[in-house]
């Protein structure tokens, strides 16, 4: 009997061992992160994107040492949810996207670009054939014989700029001003524009300006502009908030010093940058977005206006002051560029 209770209570320590071992493997930390996802905006073919963006990411495998796979999409709300779904870890987006990704999808933002014009900023257009005798008056007629072009939803330049400071304030809607009214990329539109295929679109200026410079003026030459709105912003780069301390400042260094200094390598670099029309990238946080906030304000008061709603007039009022005043605040600690009123 105290044979098989010695036995019996050695088989149960070495259960208690075995158990304590098993405990200790599935506690043990998890592997180190070693790929970043990358997300990119494709304002044109995927495949002209990715040789455009293909020597920068090289070089941030390098600087960072470890793997950045590219995901390309023309669509900005596939990209807004790849983030929430932490299928992406880093992305460069448009304000208005961006501004979705901070409040959607666990985005901060935490770089922006700027261009090598020495012009901080750029602005939404609307363009026509060079031949065309469309001038802005005609547009605004909203006659319903034109076939018109705009941008993706979250588009800032390609929507919500010619929302906030044209169509809205002369009181009209691009759906039932036009003939046919169509949604696609700034690269889309431009080669519709050109092509007589659409008698008007919007655009912005650095699609133009890249389409003259990078690709030789084959489109940008055969378009004019009957409409520029005021500075917006430039394009703001995000990464989840969840990402890994270690990562985030491995990515920040990659970011803020890529195309900087007088060396050989940076030199490159500005040159890899040239090609997307950016001249490098600066800190920001998500004081960045209260432009696209305060334009995204400004539309909604439209929308109160014209709809004659007391509560929600009222309502989008507070809100545009409440955007303003931090807007002031921001500025005062950092030089926030502001938009024209």
């Amino acid at each position: 009997m105290i044979r098989r209770r010695l036995f019996a209570g050695a088989s149960l320590a070495c259960a208690v061992l075995a158990l304590a071992g098993c405990s200790e493997k599935k506690v043990q930390a998890p592997k180190a992160k070693d790929t970043i996802v990358f997300s990119i905006l494709s304002t044109e073919s995927a495949q002209n994107m990715e040789s455009y963006w293909k020597p920068i990411l090289a070089d941030m495998e390098k600087q960072t040492g470890m793997k950045v796979k590219p995901f390309f999409s023309s669509n900005y709300s596939s990209l807004i949810v790849a983030m929430g779904a932490k299928q992406t870890d880093v992305g460069w987006f448009s304000n208005a996207s961006g501004l979705e990704a901070v409040r959607r999808s666990g985005g901060e933002v935490f770089a922006r670009t700027f261009d090598p014009s020495g012009v901080d900023g750029y602005k939404s257009v609307i363009i026509v054939p060079a031949d065309s005798k469309l001038t802005l008056e005609g547009l605004l007629k909203c006659d319903k014989t034109l076939n018109f072009g705009i941008g993706d939803k979250k588009s800032t330049s390609g929507t919500l700029a010619p929302m906030t400071y044209l169509f809205i304030p002369a009181n009209k809607k691009p759906e039932t001003c036009f003939k046919t009214v169509l949604s696609a990329s700034h690269d889309a539109n431009l080669f519709a524009v050109a092509n007589h295929k659409l008698d008007a679109s919007t655009n912005n200026s650095t699609a133009l300006r890249l389409n003259e410079e990078a690709r030789g003026g084959a489109q940008s030459r055969k378009v004019k502009v009957i409409w520029e709105s005021p500075t917006l912003p430039e394009d703001p780069i995000v990464w989840r908030k969840d990402l890994d301390p270690v990562v985030k400042e491995k990515v920040r260094q990659f970011f803020l010093t890529y195309g900087q200094g007088d060396t050989p390598a940076a030199a490159q670099q500005r040159k890899n940058l040239e090609r997307l029309s950016m001249g490098g990238f600066k800190p920001a946080d998500d004081s960045h977005l209260l432009v696209v906030r305060e334009m995204e304000a400004l539309e909604n008061l439209g929308l109160a206006r014209e709809a004659g709603d007391k509560a929600k007039l009222a309502q989008a009022e507070a809100a545009l002051a409440e955007i303003k005043a931090q807007r002031v605040a921001a500025e005062g600690k950092a030089g926030l560029a502001a938009p024209a009123n």
